[in-house]
């Protein structure tokens, strides 16, 4: 049962004693969004659970601040053979699960063949995969039928990415335990409550300096406890008050708060992220394309910025996929962005021959910017002649719900800056949204081939017209990205991610 946030606030400060910040025994107390609605890394993208599992579970690559994939279960980059088809990973050696066991390559690769039939991320890759197989037991061997360009940033990948487990756990369709390498292992998890994780006394981390979630995992606190926090200003308050030591998610319009505090700090990640609407190619309105370009036509999404986030100082109207400065950054098609023209939105009303049946939006509070822009949406659609009914259910009801092609035609969701847009799940037919186009499945199998960084370009510039036209999902713009901590602490990472292994908190 969801607990009230009042009672969930009473009920947080008394099961962890809050009375302060982090105690002299090294305890962090993060408040999320709100609950992970599973601790299966695999097949959720959700990012509330990838930053939780992240500290239980690893991949055998990770990313430097740089976004370059580093070594983290692997011992070394991969050697690459055959043309770009073989990919022979050497392991570290003696690395344990949190049951004592040690990792080897039979552990990889279930593992690996585990995210192959069950990850969205890997869907688009699985069909070229010919085998995974073991080379003794500290050499993984995946063989291709053709060369995958992304494939070592697909491995580092946490969000639904390929988590390694000891085989002894996976079951035919779940884990029967949550044991990982990670530092830190699960100790106690009451739904809807709290969550706490316990340093793990054999971890072996790898080497280098921490940079980003790449370098040394140096298991600074003793437990990190996340408590589920669903209501942002409740969050907030909980900071302020000294209940929590890092927040996630706090809304732009109380920046000045965090600023004047005497006890915690906001965490600011400039241009950190998109938000979307995603469209539903499966079923029900948007499966339309004349409807889709309707909506494309009909929206501010400066309007749906202004609401997100208020001052101008927090977001950037901005329609490339990808931010200036970045690697995959290019204007094709920008021109269809940001257009609130809701004469030609009602044209392609007509020509899609629109009934008045409800556009359905799904969203949340949790994220409360998604909300606001939702509520704008909602009067900008409905100046262009739709009907449009706003869903608003708590954040793991959406992802379930996302699921099911029959219960929604649009949903609310933002995603970081990727460092490949291979591993954008979107632009696969193969995703929840199933966006399906002969064209763009042709370009998007010779880019992922490619080697060449500068065909790489031209391709996804093709590809990124192609979003435009075709409407697969809008980019919203670039946002700001607010948190909060306790002043002076050190250790977490700029990262879409919170990740709290070298956290310290001044006592």
């Amino acid at each position: 049962m969801k607990l009230p946030n009042f009672i969930l606030s009473a009920a947080v400060s008394a099961l962890l004693g809050f009375g302060g910040a982090a105690n002299a025994g090294g305890i962090v107390n993060v408040a999320l969004i709100g609950e992970p609605d599973t601790l299966d890394p695999v097949i959720s993208t959700k990012t509330v659970v990838t930053m939780v599992t992240m500290h239980i579970y690893e991949t055998l690559y990770t990313f430097d601040e740089n976004w370059q994939p580093q070594p983290l279960l692997a011992a070394s980059p991969p050697e690459i053979l055959n043309d770009g088809k073989t990919y022979r990973i050497t392991l570290r050696e003696g690395v344990k699960f949190h049951d004592g066991s040690d990792m080897d390559s039979a552990d990889v690769v279930d593992s690996l063949n585990r995210w192959l039939a069950l990850s969205s991320r890997a869907r688009s890759f699985a069909p070229l995969v010919e085998s995974v197989e073991a080379d003794g037991d500290n050499v993984v061997v995946i063989n291709l039928s053709g060369s995958y360009s992304p494939l070592v940033a697909l491995l580092a990948f946490p969000s639904a990415g390929p988590a390694i487990f000891p085989q002894e756990i996976i079951g035919e369709d779940s884990l029967s335990a949550t044991i990982g390498t990670g530092p830190y292992q699960l100790s106690e998890h009451e739904m809807d409550q709290y969550l706490i994780l316990t340093r793990f006394d054999g971890y072996q981390s790898p080497d280098g300096a921490p940079s980003h979630i790449a370098g040394a995992r140096n298991q600074i606190p003793d437990e990190i406890r996340f408590v589920p926090v669903p209501d942002s200003s409740t969050r907030l308050e909980g900071l302020l008050s000294g209940q929590f030591d890092y927040a996630d998610s706090i809304s732009a319009e109380n920046y000045q708060r965090l600023v004047d505090s005497d006890v915690v700090e906001p965490v600011v990640r400039k241009n950190a992220f998109s938000p979307f609407f995603v469209f539903n190619h499966k079923a029900g309105l948007m499966a339309d394309f004349d409807l889709r370009k309707a909506v494309q036509y009909a929206l501010s999404e400066e309007d749906m910025l202004i609401a997100a986030v208020g001052s101008e100082e927090n977001y950037l109207v901005a329609a490339s996929l990808f931010p200036e400065g970045h690697l995959w950054h290019n204007k094709a098609g920008i021109e269809e962005y940001n257009l609130a023209d809701s004469a030609r939105a009602g044209e392609y009303l007509a020509a899609g021959g629109y009934d008045g049946t409800p556009l359905r939006i799904l969203t949340s509070h949790q994220y409360e910017f998604h909300f606001k822009m939702a509520e704008v949406a909602k009067v900008y659609l409905e100046a262009a002649g739709f009907n449009v009914e706003l869903i608003v259910v708590d954040w793991a009801t959406l992802g379930q719900k996302r699921n099911n092609p029959e219960e929604w035609d649009i949903f609310i969701t933002h995603s970081p800056f990727l460092p490949d847009p291979a591993l954008v799940g979107m632009y696969s037919v193969k995703s929840r949204i199933g966006w399906a186009n002969e064209e763009k499945e042709a370009l998007l199998a010779e880019f992922s081939r490619e080697t060449d960084l500068a065909a790489r370009q031209a391709l996804f510039a093709q590809i990124q017209a192609m979003y435009f036209h075709d409407v697969p999902f809008i980019k919203i713009g670039n946002l700001n990205e607010l948190r909060g901590q306790t002043i002076g602490m050190t250790g977490v990472p700029q990262s879409p991610w919170m990740v709290f292994w070298n956290a310290q908190v001044p006592e």
